[in-house]
């Protein structure tokens, strides 16, 4: 007799995280008497959000308060990390997607390793030894040679510029106000920047201050020059904590969490928090107020606004108001052009420009920037922000603040276009301007070639299952913290000051050099004749 047909296998069954179960099997097996259960370690990957507030970057070092110490630490506490490998990251397999650097906040950050995640409801253990601006959103089982670090194919960070900042008349330098008197386009003295602190000094001149009076003083100690940034910061051009620490601001305006709304398409207007120059003479600001007012009764403009779970939808009159408020506006023009601009980024390049201790024969140099596009404005607290996103495989030290720093200078016309290319070279060597690093968060680490290859027995590792949690972390922590840190201490507008010829000589080498090629070309076409 035939043999019956053999039923097919059963599917694979997903080795799926228990996060979502809060029962205790302890507490059962105490009831009835059973003996305690022995857990074993699983290979996890964790999805957690933070911001960078108040610490020294993502990476652990000795005697700074960093997330990886905190994190660590709560692990411990949680029961997921023994004693003997408190301290010890390397014996349960630590690694971390991606390493932010001091200030910088992350909404989607990946780490992995070896834990005890039984008992259920270890994303609560965790939470309850971490402060706020730590959120752990879950954790999902991986395979045992997973490694967030390696098996991470591309990162995603979004930096929140001022639109203000891609103004050219927005926080001019004293050099160019200078130079502006008599030529009929006079640029107005920053006063809301001076105010912060009495006169805005350049880098340089914060420099030389500070060796002044280390001479006149009789004690030894050294003046403070600026904290480093995330591993050593020599930029001295651009060292915005110096400044930041000088010119401290008189008055602080209270600044609330809500007040964010987001627009894609549409044409936004930024703050230039400078005093209003009109084409025919400089208004001060109680004629510029009266002007407005005036300007609003006639046009019976009105202010509508809804709100929808804290994000406030501006209409078309808001967006009148603030053009009156501002003459410089992100539309399609400057959208244009800013985008045009950072897409020289875009592809394979030797960036040892745009970071620190690394030369440009150094492999690592390299790297791979696969998009960088700036299309949509946010407003926050009353301050429009260009959302720029930047999609790589890795990034350097500084690397994207320097590619943001860069890019501002070339829109607000303080450098030629062509030296995009120039900077890129690997024979060539220029200071290139770091912006603050308030803005810069890490949005999300993509893991594209893991999922496809072990779709069929593990959980998808992304942030789909969290978005919801990542998006109300996001406006609950991050976006404010950014708002509030360039309404009290004016980090992005502090740090336009900076950006000229006497900081940046730099900024002159491509005219520089096309003259002297000029020449040559002409002097041997002159031999050829």
């Amino acid at each position: 007799m035939a043999s019956p047909p053999s039923s097919p296998p059963s599917p694979k069954k997903l080795k799926m995280s228990s996060s979502t179960s809060e029962a205790d099997p302890d507490a059962s097996a105490a009831a009835s008497g059973e003996p305690r259960r022995r857990y074993k370690r699983r290979k996890v990957a964790i999805f957690l959000g933070y911001c960078g507030a108040g610490y020294q970057g993502m990476q652990k070092n000795p005697g700074a308060r960093t997330i990886e110490g905190d994190l660590e630490e709560a692990l411990f506490l949680a029961g997921a990390v023994p004693a003997a490998d408190r301290g010890a990251p390397r014996r349960y397999d630590w690694a971390r997607s991606a390493r932010t650097d001091k200030g910088v906040s992350a909404a989607a950050q990946v780490v992995s390793g070896r834990f005890y995640i039984d008992p259920p409801g270890l994303v609560a253990r965790l939470s309850a030894h971490l402060p706020d601006q730590i959120r752990i959103f879950g954790y999902k089982r991986v395979t045992n040679s997973f490694n967030a670090k390696k098996f991470c194919d591309r990162r995603r960070y979004v930096y929140l510029l001022p639109v203000f900042a891609l103004d050219p008349s927005a926080h001019p330098d004293r050099e160019a106000v200078m130079a502006s008197l008599g030529s009929g386009n006079e640029l107005a003295r920053c006063v809301e920047c001076s105010e912060r602190g009495g006169s805005v000094v350049s880098a340089c001149e914060e420099r030389n201050d500070a060796c002044k009076s280390e001479l006149e003083c009789s004690n030894t100690e050294k003046p403070e020059h600026g904290s480093e940034q995330g591993g050593g910061e020599d930029d001295g051009a651009s060292n915005l904590n110096s400044m930041s620490s000088v010119l401290q601001p008189e008055k602080e305006r209270e600044v609330g969490n809500g007040g964010f709304e987001s627009r894609e398409g549409e044409e936004s207007c930024g703050n230039s928090r400078v005093d209003s120059v009109s084409k025919h003479g400089t208004l001060g600001s109680e004629e510029l107020a009266a002007d407005e007012k005036s300007k609003l009764v006639e046009g019976r403009l009105t202010e509508e606004e809804t709100t929808k779970g804290g994000v406030v939808e501006s209409t078309a009159n808001e967006e009148a108001v603030l053009a009156i408020k501002s003459g410089f506006c992100y539309g399609d023009e400057e959208k244009e052009r800013f985008n045009r601009i950072l897409k020289h980024y875009v592809g394979t390049h030797n960036f040892h420009n745009f970071t620190t201790r690394t030369k440009a024969e150094d492999p690592s140099a390299r790297r791979y920037i696969i998009s960088f596009e700036a299309d949509r404005v946010v407003t926050i607290d009353g301050i429009d922000f260009v959302k720029c996103e930047v999609v790589g495989q890795s990034f350097m030290l500084h690397q994207i603040r320097k590619m943001i720093g860069l890019a501002v200078a070339v829109m607000r016309n303080c450098a030629p276009e062509s030296l995009m290319e120039v900077a890129l070279k690997k024979e060539v060597r220029i200071n290139v301007p770091t912006a603050p690093e308030v803005g810069l968060y890490l949005d999300e680490c993509l893991f594209s070639s893991y999922n496809k290859k072990w779709r069929d027995s593990h959980e998808e590792i992304s942030m789909a299952s969290y978005a919801e949690e990542a998006e109300e972390f996001r406006m609950k922590h991050i976006y404010p913290h950014i708002a509030q840190m360039e309404h009290k201490e004016g980090a992005v507008a502090l740090w336009l000051h900076s950006l000229n010829l006497r900081n940046y000589p730099d900024f002159h080498f491509v005219d520089t050099n096309s003259e002297s090629l000029g020449a040559e070309q002409t002097e041997q076409d002159n031999l050829g004749q």
